[in-house]
């Protein structure tokens, strides 16, 4: 198989050769190039058309977040896991709904890291386990009302989505559920055509704008 492409975004020269030493050691990735703007990025994503951008949320022109809006329009294909400082609810959730498909902060473990770039790079969706908790509390605090607000999904389905919403991934889902993993990714199936969306990261950002959330534990 051919390594991912990687293409990082930041404006912090030490950041960005941490990431960089990061990268030259996994063989299953390949660096695309480096960008330190808001503008850069999205002129680079566009020539290089990265598999995954590193991205950072607070840099200058323009900022992060208009830049994965752009990216994700123009190349919707091209994946981007935030990685960030910044862990409030309106930067996670803004970014998520820009189109980001994961959320890891940059005092994450190296390891913790390299398994996110992965993930993302695999479609997954993927958070960091200070922002997995901070969804939970987030989700738990809200009233929720999924079956109004998804009438279509099936008990099962709904208790899918809750864990999901959270950040849980199909091992964690099927371990908290008793379903087999098959069942998960059979459950995962139908919640993106009921809900009309193309992948985990836009059902979760669904969920949470129907306040759906927060009453199961996250592993894994």
């Amino acid at each position: 198989m051919e390594p991912l492409t990687v293409l990082i975004a930041d404006d912090h020269p030490l950041f960005r050769t941490g990431l960089r030493a990061l990268l030259t050691s996994m063989p299953e990735v390949a660096l695309a190039g480096e960008a330190t703007n808001g503008e850069e990025v999205v002129r680079m994503a566009e020539d290089l058309q990265p598999d995954v951008i590193l991205l950072d949320l607070q840099m200058p022109g323009g900022g992060g977040l208009p830049a994965i809006r752009k990216i994700v329009h123009t190349s919707p294909h091209i994946r981007i896991l935030v990685v960030t400082m910044f862990m409030d609810d309106d930067s996670v959730f803004a970014a998520m709904r820009a189109g980001a498909r994961g959320y890891v902060l940059k005092d994450t473990h190296d390891e913790d890291i390299r398994r996110a770039i992965l993930a993302v790079g695999r479609g997954e969706a993927i958070f960091s386990p200070a922002i997995a908790t901070r969804m939970m509390r987030f989700f738990a605090a809200r009233p929720a009302g999924p079956s109004e607000a998804f009438p279509d999904l099936t008990d099962s389905e709904l208790a899918v989505l809750r864990l999901m919403a959270v950040g849980a991934n199909n091992d964690a889902i099927a371990a908290q559920l008793g379903f087999s993993p098959k069942t998960v990714r059979n459950y995962a199936s139908n919640i993106f055509g009921k809900l009309q969306v193309a992948d985990r990261a836009h059902a979760i950002v669904k969920a949470r704008e129907a306040g759906i959330g927060g009453d199961g534990r996250v592993s894994g």
